[in-house]
């Protein structure tokens, strides 16, 4: 599973102008079932998404195909992490420690 952070690197008159694009991108990841989870920072500086994927470079990719990266007004902070423990909700996403 990961976190993936974000970071507004521009103004958020800027960020704004693009929210219509970050929305449809937002919608085609989760009916593709990869995002499970996002919102805004508050302060408004950024936000959060947590995603699931096989591997970081896949999810990687996916952030850099954001409308906000693409147009350079956010920096993406990606933590992957272990889901051992979750709401019964998530209990699809609940993950094994190796070994």
């Amino acid at each position: 599973m990961f976190v993936l952070e974000l970071t507004y690197t521009a103004p958020v008159e800027r960020v704004d102008a693009l929210m219509t694009e970050h929305i449809a991108w937002l919608d085609a990841q989760y009916a593709a079932g990869v995002f499970i989870a996002s919102g805004r920072k508050n302060p408004r500086d950024g936000g959060v998404i947590l995603a699931v994927g096989a591997d970081r470079a896949g999810i990687e990719r996916i952030a850099a195909s954001d409308p906000f990266a693409v147009h350079e007004v956010c920096a993406y902070r990606i933590t992957e992490f272990l889901a051992t423990k979750t709401s019964d909700a998530l209990a699809p996403y609940r993950q094994q420690l190796p070994g």
